[in-house]
């Protein structure tokens, strides 16, 4: 059982940054993906952003291509996700999660991930 917590959730204005944290309770392997999703109050939970252990391969939602970016720190068994020029429509819950040997048809599924954070709230407002 691997126990995601994210953290660097909070409130901003529009044209703002935060960089949001995910820290595994043990080594996530090669085999391991990590993802970033949201939920907007009302609304379905959305594929964000996504990092596949195995080639290092990343996938972005066309919303946020070019605006953020997923890495991750193997020794500090952390992903990040870096969110430049928020805007009001970033709004959400953002959730962690890590699934075992997705393959790139899986990448942006949540239903593919087994292990999920409880989420930190990000709020873009001016």
């Amino acid at each position: 059982q691997v126990h995601l917590v994210e953290s660097g959730g909070g409130s901003v204005q529009p044209g703002q940054s935060l960089r949001l944290s995910c820290t595994a309770s043990e080594r996530t392997g090669s085999s391991y993906s990590l993802g970033w999703f949201r939920q907007a109050p009302g609304k379905e939970r959305e594929f964000v952003a996504a990092f596949r252990g195995r080639d290092s391969r990343t996938y972005y939602a066309d919303s946020v291509k070019g605006r953020f970016t997923i890495s991750r720190d193997t020794a500090k068994n952390t992903v990040y996700l870096q969110m430049d020029n928020l805007a009001l429509e970033d709004t959400a819950v953002y959730y962690c999660a890590a699934g075992v040997n997705l393959i790139t048809s899986s990448m942006r599924l949540g239903s593919q991930y087994r292990y999920w954070g409880q989420g930190t709230q990000v709020t873009v407002s001016s």
